[in-house]
This record gives structure tokens, sequence and C-alpha cells, in this order.
């Protein structure tokens, strides 16, 4: 028989990328990772223990987890969380039955020193609703010879006092388990509905409406196929969130009018579209003890009497930084490997913006998705598989709806688009459709499919599907053809070295609308603008365009820029923030993405992009470029006497009131490290000023060499595609610092509103 092999990892948990036997590694008392699955019963507050087998090698016939194993060589952790509670127990749960809460390290030494065991244990959750019969159970004789129930608290207790029938576990680490059970259990209603309250406060509802009077008949009905489209689109992201995420909307929805907190948590929920405040570094609001319940009747073997298993859908208290765009117990490490593995042709794919990354255990387990396996020679368990397969059945529908509508509109440029988006959404090809968006010359102006990447925390690369659908404002962006007309100028004056400079730069057209529906990528914070498409390849050939969302940025002055100036900005320069300074660098700030550096060089002289090369750090540091080199181009416009000088002060204290508003974001937000980093950097060259009264003021004289000297900094670090240097930069200057703290904690108090949240009455009514 041959032994099991163990990854052998480093003292911090990280893979050396060697692998020993099973009895060598628990010998030299090797670092390795296992996984340890808890069944808790929510009905009598009771988890289940299982008593080890007599014949084991360490602590044999105690008392233990519900069940546990060792993850072997190459094994990914929650298939070997799934196949433990299946070899052990006689379970078969698929993956949304799993929690994972934490990693323990249990370090002890056993029989005499010749067993030592340093493991990394990989803790998952599984909540039934009921207890499950102990006749249910098929145990695994070699290693369990019974099971029992016991209350938690119990179980506690017995190993506070260390008792010998059970396996110990030391309760500063694992004591973590008992802590999230405990306040499961113990829920304070009111306290609860108090906190969610005041996290929905922080959002000031506003109504965004525009006049339809200029659409033409056909275009109406169109209007109403769009909008459908748009709705199935907003599924596909909540999907893309997290595997279980539509099963717990579609049960908090059903559930909304059962209590006044039920209520609460689907407000938030349909702010956040997760259970993951956007607004508090992604905190979770809610637990799995919120979320659906499934019923599951040949989990087990039959028992008379007995209708089957039910679970709650499980989501992690952390949120996932890969989404659900990669397997949930994927590392970079073991990505890049199977990376290394690839062709050129298989590397785009994988490292592309419409394809997700599966694991084919996973698929081997539900006999549903075998068949759809790509052929492999690989020995990784990855997989590459492309949007237009996973949400074949969303995206048939949204083609279907987008077909409809290009068929009536008037505008040609608008058929083109919703034809070419329709065929993109079946083929993964996205190429025509973004070149046809660019072309868009129509008053029903629509932005629909899969773009920004801020939820792929990991690389960056998966593309989030989105839609907006807009009344294009003719005046407002008549009057804005001054800066695409200007980007070239603007990229041969950038504070960079010329090496650095791209050649080719084409001026961004800009759209100016009156947002009248959104949906997908929108949950938390509300998007002012956008610049695209991301590709590259466009990029270079066409440039970028840029949409403007008048009505929303007119409603975040108001609602939220307005107070923060009257409670942030000193008396004498408060005056100075305006709306118009306001929107013109957001104009400059979606220009700026499209200038700088995109396609670059490296040093050994491969070709590569800013966005492939910094990965995670990306999003991040191209906020902080663009808002940043807005602000530069913006006095460069002056000075070139194509921008009234009269805006020079209120754009600068527009700006600083403007920091205040993304920091409320959040750190974990690439908008609010973008601003943290500009605002910490801009206070320590002096260029803002800390008043005695708790207020600040822009230095005039500081502010244009220090908004130089940050611009040159990122601008050089994209250049060269340094993500080492962009991380440190992210680092040293993305904290919360005491005048920073002062602020934010001014503002908190009297509750200026952190953010809008827009109801749609026209949407609504087409589409209900």
């Amino acid at each position: 028989m041959v032994e099991e092999h163990f990854d052998v990892l480093t003292k911090s948990g990280e893979k050396t990328g060697l692998s020993k036997p099973r009895s060598k590694v628990h010998q030299d008392g090797d670092y390795h990772r296992a996984v340890n699955v808890w069944i808790f019963v929510e009905s009598t507050q009771e988890l289940l223990l299982q008593r080890r087998s007599v014949d084991k090698d360490s602590w044999p016939g105690r008392w233990d987890i519900s069940s546990a194993g060792h993850i072997s060589a190459g094994d990914p952790s929650l298939i070997s969380a799934q196949r433990e509670l299946e070899e052990e127990l006689g379970i078969k749960l698929p993956k949304d039955a799993f929690e994972k809460l934490f990693v323990f390290l249990q370090e002890c030494v056993l029989n005499d020193g010749k067993f030592i065991n340093n493991e990394f244990n990989d803790v998952y959750l599984v909540t039934v609703l009921h207890p499950i019969p102990l006749e249910a159970f098929t145990l695994q004789k070699k290693e369990v010879s019974a099971v029992k129930y016991i209350p938690y608290e119990e179980y506690r207790n017995l190993l506070a006092k260390k008792d010998p029938g059970y396996v110990p576990y030391d309760l500063n680490g694992y004591g973590k388990l008992f802590h999230i059970i405990r306040q499961r259990c113990q829920v304070n209603t009111e306290a609860r509905s108090l906190s969610l309250q005041k996290q929905l406060q922080r959002y000031s509802p506003v109504t965004l409406e525009a006049n339809l009077t200029e659409l033409s008949e056909a275009d109406q009905k169109a209007l109403g196929l769009i909008m459908k489209a748009a709705k199935v689109i907003d599924d596909i992201f909540y999907e893309q969130l997290w595997h279980s995420n539509p099963a717990l909307r579609d049960w908090l929805k059903e559930h909304a009018n059962a209590s006044e907190l039920d209520k609460l948590k689907w407000k938030y929920f349909l702010i956040n579209k997760s259970p993951w405040s956007s607004l508090d570094e992604n905190e979770p609001y809610l637990t799995t003890a919120d979320s659906a319940a499934k019923f599951l009747p040949e989990a087990t073997k039959p028992i008379d009497g007995w209708k089957g298993l039910e679970y709650r859908a499980a989501f992690p208290l952390s949120k996932p930084p890969g989404g659900n765009f990669y397997p949930p117990d994927m590392d970079k490490m073991e990505f890049t490997s199977w990376l290394s593995s690839l062709t050129e042709e298989q590397k785009r794919a994988a490292t592309g913006f419409f394809s997700i990354i599966k694991r084919r255990s996973e698929a081997n387990l539900d006999a549903s998705l075998s068949d759809h396996l790509p052929d492999s020679t690989e020995n990784s368990d990855l997989y590459s598989s492309p949007y237009s397969e996973i949400y074949q059945p969303f995206l048939t529908k949204a083609s279907e709806l987008l077909h409809k509508a290009g068929d009536l509109v008037t505008s040609q440029s608008l058929k083109k688009l919703l034809h070419s988006k329709a065929e993109a959404f079946l083929s993964n090809d996205y190429y025509e459709s973004d070149i046809a968006w660019m072309d868009l010359d129509s008053k029903l102006d629509i932005t629909i499919g899969p773009y920004e990447t801020y939820e792929d925390e990991i690389f960056g690369y998966k593309a989030s599907f989105e839609a907006f659908i807009g009344i294009k404002d003719d005046k407002a962006t008549a009057d804005l053809k001054l800066f695409g007309d200007n980007l070239k100028l603007l990229e041969d004056n950038l504070p960079l070295d010329s090496v650095y400079k791209s050649k080719d730069v084409s001026a961004a057209p800009i759209r100016v609308i009156q947002l009248i529906y959104n949906s997908g990528d929108v949950n938390g914070p509300q998007t002012v603008a956008f610049n695209l498409p991301n590709d590259e390849k466009i990029v270079k050939e066409r440039g970028t365009s840029m949409v403007m969302l008048k009505n929303v940025q007119e409603a975040k002055f108001e609602h939220i820029l307005k107070p923060i100036a009257e409670i942030i900005i000193s008396k004498e320069q408060r005056g100075f923030v305006d709306f118009e300074s306001f929107f013109t660098h957001t104009i400059c700030h979606e220009c700026c993405h499209g200038i700088g550096p995109h396609s670059i060089t490296l040093p050994d002289g491969r070709t590569s992009s800013v966005r492939k090369e910094l990965q995670d750090v990306y999003s991040a540091v191209e906020e902080a470029k663009a808002d940043i080199v807005g602000l530069w181009a913006l006095m460069f416009l002056i000075t070139k006497g194509l921008l009234s000088k009269s805006m020079e002060e209120s754009m600068y204290v527009s700006f600083l009131a403007g920091c205040f508003r993304s920091i409320r974001f959040g750190l974990t937000e690439a908008h609010g490290k973008g601003q943290a980093l500009q605002f910490n950097w801009l206070y320590e060259k002096g260029a803002f000023f800390f008043h005695e009264d708790s207020t600040f003021s822009v230095d005039f004289t500081k502010i244009e060499d220090a908004v130089e000297s940050l611009s040159r900094e990122i601008l050089t670090i994209q250049g060269r595609g340094d993500k080492n240097a962009a991380t440190l930069l992210l680092n040293k200057y993305c904290t919360i610092t005491g005048p920073l703290k002062t602020a934010l904690e001014k503002l908190e108090s009297v509750k200026v509103p952190v953010d809008i949240t827009p109801t749609f009455p026209l949407a609504d009514a087409l589409l209900n």
C-alpha cells in the first residue's frame, strides 16, 4: 500500500514545494495541513463528536472533532473536508454546507517524542437544523468507533478541565469556535436591529429619473427589454460574489416581512448584495445562521421515519478575496504553478477577464458537471471555463432580450451595440461589442457586460457583470469635448520619464448621461463615472471612452460633499467647494485612466501590462493615479489657458473635501485605498493643514508640487510594473492617521451620509 504524502509547509503556513510520506512528516515534525469539520445542531445547540478508533496512532479511544483528516499533497482543502466527512461518517454534502471559520495551528509531541504533530487545521463548520439520527451515520470503523451529541458549552468546559476522555485543544486558539457559536445562539435582537439601522443611515436615499420625451415609441419599447436584460445581469453578479449568495438573497427576500430585524437584513443586503458590509472593511453583518435552509434527503443512508438532513447554506466570515472566480481554497502558489504548465493561449484564457477557474475534483463530485470538463493532459486540479459556459442560462436569456431590443431601436449605433453584445454573451468574445460601445452615439445610452475587476482581489483579472442605462445629456456632453480633445497633450506632458509615456493616445470620447437604472457590480458606494473598456488591446488601438453619471454626481454633492465641507473644511475656504469643480475633477479622473502606462516593457525585455504586473494592488494604485493625475491635469489645463484660472482654489479645496467622502468607503475598497494614499502623501508634504478646531485647509503654495510629486511616483511605478514598490507605497500611506481619524469620527458623530442609495421609479414601473 502506497503511503499518503503531505505538502511540507513553512512555520508560517506557506507551501515549500516539497512533499513527504505521512510517517516522515510526523517523525521529523514537519508543518503540514489538515481539515477539521464540526457538525453543529442549531435547534439543540449541540456539537457532534466522534470517538477515535483504539488503533489510531494519536489519541486512541478519545472523543474528538466531528470529522478530521490530513490534506494529501496537492489536494484542496474544501474537497478534503467533503471527502473526510463522507469517508468517516457517511455524510455527503455540497460545498455550500461548509463554512470556513479560521485556521488553527496545533503543535504537540506524543508517544515519547515519536509522533510530532505540527499541523495547520482549516476549521470548517457545518450547521444542521436538527440532529441527524445516530443510526443514519455510516462509520469508518478503522477511524471512528462511535459518535454522540454534546451541548457546545459542556464540551468547552470538558476541554478547559482537560478531561482525559477527550482530545485536548488549547482554548486560547480553538476557543474561537465556541465564541462564534455563542454569538449566533445568544442573539440580542434589539441590539442587532439598532446596529443595522445605523449602518443603513449611512446611505442617503435618492430618486433618480430622467426625461424620456425625446425617445421614440420604439426606443421606449426597447428600453423595457434592455432593463429586463440588466436584471439578468444582476443575477449573474450575485453568483460572482459567492456561490451561495443567490440562495441567501432569495431566503432573505422570502423572510423579509417576518420581523423588523428581517426587514432590516433585507434592506441592507440589497445595498451590499452580499453578507459583507462594503463600508465596514467587508465585515460580515450576517452569519450562516441567517442563511437559507436547504433540504438534502440523500445526504446519509435512509432511516425510517426521518425525511433527511437540513443544513444552512454557508458563507465564510471573511469575504473571499477571489469571490466566486476561483476555488475558495486556491492559493497563489497553486495558481502560478498551474499557469506555468499552460500554453500561451491557455494562459491568456486563464488570466483573461472572461473566465472562471474551477477544480476538476469538485466537478468529479458532481455528476452533472463532470461531463463538461475540458480534456486535459495536465496533472493540475485547476482548469479554466469561459463565462459563456458558466453563466449560459443567464446569458442566453439576456442575449435574446438584447437582440429583440436591437431590432426595435432607431439609432444604428445602438442597434449595432445591442446585437454585438448579445452575440458576445454567447461567444465570450467581447472585442467587437466593446468597439461598438465606444462608437455609441444615441439618446438612449447603454453599458452592459463584464467590465470592472475590483471583486477579484487575488489577481485583478476577472471582470464582474454590470449594467448602466441612461439618457444622454447632449448639452453637458458638448461642453466636455475639451477634455477628450486634449488627452494627447496631457500624455505628452505627464510628470513621467519619456520612456514610459504612451506613444499612441486617442482622444477619449465623453458621454454625459442621466442615469435611470443600474445593476450588477454597483453594490455599496455608487459609481459616479466610468472609463472603459479595460481590454489592453482596445486601449492600445483605440483608447477609452467615458461615461459621466451627472444626476448621481449631483446627488452626492448635495447630500454628502456639501455637508462634509461644512464640518471639515475651514471657514475661510469652505466657500471654494462647488459642484463645477467636483464634476470637472471627476471628468479628469476618468480621462486619466486612459493616459499613462498601460502596455509596458519590463526590464528583461518582456512586454506586459500594468494590470498584469501589479495584480491585486492594481485597482487601488490605478484609482489613486487617475485621481491625483486628474488634479495635476486640471492645473496643467489652467496654465495653458484652456480652463479658467478662477477654478484653481476651488478644485483643490473640493478635492480635499472629496478625500473624506472616498476614504469613508473603507480601506478595503480600491477608491478608499487610493484616496487614503493621496491624502496622507499631500498631508505629509504640507499641502493640507490641520487646524486646532479639527478642520482642514489647503496650502496653495505647496499643493501643486505635492500633487506633481505623487503623480510622478505612481506613474513611474506603473511604467516599471513594479509591484513591490506599489505594495510598499500602499502599506505606508493607506492608513488612518491621527488627523484623518479625528475628521472621520467627527463626520460619524453628526451622521453625515457616506453615500447614496438610488431608487429608479421608471425601472420599477417597466420591470413590474
